[in-house]
C-alpha cells in the first residue's frame, strides 16, 4: 500500500499521463475591472486600453483589452488544467491576430501537441477566440513533473 500523499491534490498531470491531442479550455468575459487592474499591475497605461475618447480616434474605433491580458488565459489553462499544477513555463510564442473589447468573452483552448518523456517536456498549442474568431494563437513549451523521477527522488 502506498503512503498517503497530502500534496496529491496539488499535482496536475504527470508527463507520463499526457498524450498528444489532450485538450482543456477556459472562458472569461473581459470586464472593465480586468482592464484597469491589468494596466495597474503591468504598468501598461496605453490610452487605447483606458481612454475611450482617445481609442475612438484610433484604428480600433474604441477601447481594446491589452493583448497580454488575453494571452494570460493560456497560462490559466496550463497552470490549472492541462498539464495543471506543478508544470513550469519554459517558453511562450504568441501571435495577436485581432483585438478584444471590454464585454467580450474569450475562449482559450489548449491542445497537447508534442511530448518528450526523456526531458519531461511538453509542447502545447493554444487558440483564443471571441465568438468563433481567432484573436490569439500560441505555442508553449513546458516542463512537466515526472512520476518516475519523483519516485526515484523519494526513494533516495
Amino acid at each position: 500500500m502506498e503512503a498517503f500523499d497530502r500534496h496529491a491534490h496539488l499535482h496536475g498531470y504527470f508527463i507520463e499521463d499526457l498524450s498528444v491531442g489532450m485538450k482543456a479550455s477556459y472562458a472569461k468575459t473581459i470586464t472593465e475591472a480586468d482592464i484597469v487592474i491589468f494596466a495597474g499591475i503591468s504598468g501598461d497605461n496605453n490610452p487605447l486600453h483606458l481612454n475611450e475618447e482617445f481609442a475612438r480616434d484610433s484604428m480600433f474605433k474604441g477601447r481594446i483589452a491589452h493583448g497580454m491580458l488575453t494571452a494570460v488565459f493560456i497560462s490559466t489553462v496550463l497552470g490549472t488544467k492541462l498539464p495543471g499544477p506543478g508544470c513550469i513555463y519554459l517558453n511562450q510564442e504568441v501571435k495577436f491576430l485581432a483585438p478584444v473589447r471590454p464585454g467580450e468573452t474569450v475562449l482559450t483552448e489548449v491542445t497537447i501537441a508534442d511530448i518528450n518523456l526523456e526531458k519531461s517536456r511538453a509542447v502545447a498549442k493554444s487558440i483564443c477566440t471571441v465568438a468563433g474568431k481567432t484573436v490569439v494563437e500560441g505555442v508553449s513549451t513546458l516542463l512537466v513533473p515526472s512520476r518516475n523521477k519523483m519516485k526515484k527522488r523519494q526513494a533516495a
